[in-house]
C-alpha cells in the first residue's frame, strides 16, 4: 500500500495551539484546535468527510454523483473540496447574507453556487429546505448536516480522540459553539466517556436558542443577534438530541471581536468570529473556575473569508463594533 495519500485522507489531526496571552491572564491552559489547517479551511472538512464516506458506505453515493447541501459556507466548501477528491459534483445553496469571500470561494472551487434570501427554518424558502427539495427532484444525494449524525459521530471518532490524546488526557473542560451541533455533541461524547468529570461548555451569540435550551430547556428566548457566521442554532438538530453540557454561556459579538484581534495583533493567528466566540466562552469558564485547568476549544476557520466585513472598519462602525479595544476591556 502506498504511504502516500489524497487530501481527504489529511482531514483532522491538526495541532493544539497555546494561546498565549490569554493563558498568562486567566492562570489556566486555554488551547485552540486549529482547525483552519484542515484541507479546506475548517472545522466543517471532519463533516463533510464523514458525511460523504457513511454516504458512500450504505450506497447513497456512487461514482459521478451529486451532493447537494444548504450551507453558511464552511460545509459546502469541505464537501466541494472532498468531493472533487471522490469524484462528486458539489451544488451549493447559502444565504445571500453570508460574507462574499464564501460565495467567490464555493464558485471558484467548482461548486454550483445558489444564492437564496435568508428565511428562518421555518419558512419553505429556507436555503436547508431548497437543498431538500433538488435532492427529491433531481435525486441528488442530501448531505443534511444539521440532522444527518454522521457528522457528530466524524467528531466522536476523530476531534474528541485527538483532544484527548494531544492533552495526555488532562482536559478539564472542552467549549464550542453550535451551528449543526455535531462538534459539540461528538467530542463531548467522546471525552465524557474517557472521564466525566470534564465540562462541556457551549458558547452561543446572542440571538441563538442553544443557551436557551440547555440553562432552561426551551428555544424561545429572543435576546438580539449576532454577526457571527455559521453558528447560532434556532432548533435542537438530531446532531444534538440528547446531549447535556455542564453549562452554557451567551458570548457578545465585541468580546470576541476584541480576541481574534488580539490574537491576530500579538500571535499571529488570523480568525474568524466563531472561533473567538469559543475562545470567549473558554475564557469565562477559566474565569469562573479559577488557574490550573486546561481548556480546549475549537478555532472553526480562518479570518480570510471574512475581510470584506470583520477586518473593514467601515463595515464594523456600521455595527457598532470597535476593533481597537484592548483586550483588558473585556475581561473585567
Amino acid at each position: 500500500m502506498s504511504q502516500y495519500h489524497g487530501i481527504d485522507y489529511h482531514v483532522g489531526n491538526t495541532p493544539l495551539i497555546r494561546l498565549r496571552r490569554l493563558s498568562e491572564l486567566t492562570g489556566c491552559e486555554i488551547l485552540g484546535k486549529a482547525e483552519f489547517m484542515n484541507p479546506g479551511g475548517s472545522v466543517k472538512d471532519r463533516a463533510a468527510l464523514g458525511i460523504i464516506t457513511d454516504a458512500e458506505a450504505n450506497g447513497r453515493l456512487k461514482p459521478g454523483s451529486t451532493i447537494v447541501e444548504g450551507t453558511a459556507g464552511n460545509t459546502g466548501i469541505g464537501l466541494t473540496v472532498i468531493g472533487h477528491a471522490k469524484g462528486y459534483r458539489s451544488h451549493i445553496v447559502i444565504p445571500e447574507t453570508q460574507a462574499p469571500e464564501k460565495i467567490q470561494l464555493l464558485r471558484t472551487l467548482g461548486a454550483t453556487v445558489q444564492t437564496v434570501p435568508e428565511k428562518p427554518y421555518k419558512d419553505p424558502s429556507n436555503y436547508n429546505h431548497i437543498a431538500r427539495r433538488f435532492a427529491e427532484e433531481k435525486g441528488w444525494f442530501w448531505a443534511n448536516q444539521f440532522d444527518n449524525t454522521a457528522n457528530r459521530l466524524a467528531h466522536y471518532r476523530t476531534t474528541g480522540p485527538e483532544i484527548w490524546q494531544q492533552t495526555g488526557g488532562a482536559v478539564n473542560a472542552f467549549v464550542a459553539s453550535v451551528g449543526t451541533g455535531g462538534t459539540l455533541a461528538g467530542t463531548a461524547l467522546f471525552l465524557k466517556e474517557r472521564n466525566p468529570q470534564v465540562a462541556v461548555v457551549c458558547a452561543d451569540p446572542f440571538g441563538a436558542a442553544m443557551w436557551s435550551w440547555f440553562t432552561h430547556g426551551n428555544t424561545e428566548t429572543n435576546d438580539g443577534d449576532s454577526v457571527a457566521e455559521g453558528i447560532g442554532q434556532g432548533r435542537v438538530t438530531k446532531n444534538l438530541e440528547g446531549i447535556q453540557v455542564d453549562c452554557a454561556y451567551r458570548i457578545e459579538d465585541q468580546i470576541a471581536l476584541t480576541i481574534i484581534n488580539q490574537l491576530l495583533r500579538e500571535e499571529g493567528l488570523f480568525l474568524g468570529l466563531s472561533s473567538g466566540i469559543n475562545i470567549a466562552g473558554a475564557v469565562r469558564l477559566a474565569r469562573e473556575r479559577g488557574p490550573g485547568q486546561t481548556i480546549v476549544t475549537i478555532l472553526c476557520d480562518s479570518g480570510h473569508k471574512y475581510q470584506s466585513k470583520l477586518f473593514n472598519a467601515t463595515w464594523l462602525a456600521a455595527q457598532k463594533l470597535d476593533p481597537q479595544l484592548p483586550l483588558e476591556s473585556i475581561l473585567v
